[in-house]
């Protein structure tokens, strides 16, 4: 039996699911299948580093969007 010893949190109550899925569908985009169901000790810190970078570039590139979107909006009364 596997033991996570993951001490990680969200900084965000409930974004969990949202963050493995986000996981999930970045390692498929990489060509990484069944990424959920894989023993990542199997996997090259490459292959792991990999997703984990991808999926912080995304984050970036939507809060950078989300930003100027913000920035071009009217100041609130």
């Amino acid at each position: 039996m596997t033991m996570s010893r993951s001490t990680n949190k969200p900084a965000v109550e409930g974004a969990k699911s949202f963050l493995d899925q986000f996981k999930y569908e970045t390692a498929n985009e990489l060509g990484i299948a069944n990424y959920n169901q894989i023993d990542k000790g199997q996997l090259t810190s490459r292959e792991n580093g990999y997703v984990g970078g991808y999926m912080v570039r995304k984050m970036i590139q939507y809060a950078e969007q989300n930003m100027g979107n913000e920035m071009n909006q009217p100041p609130q009364q």
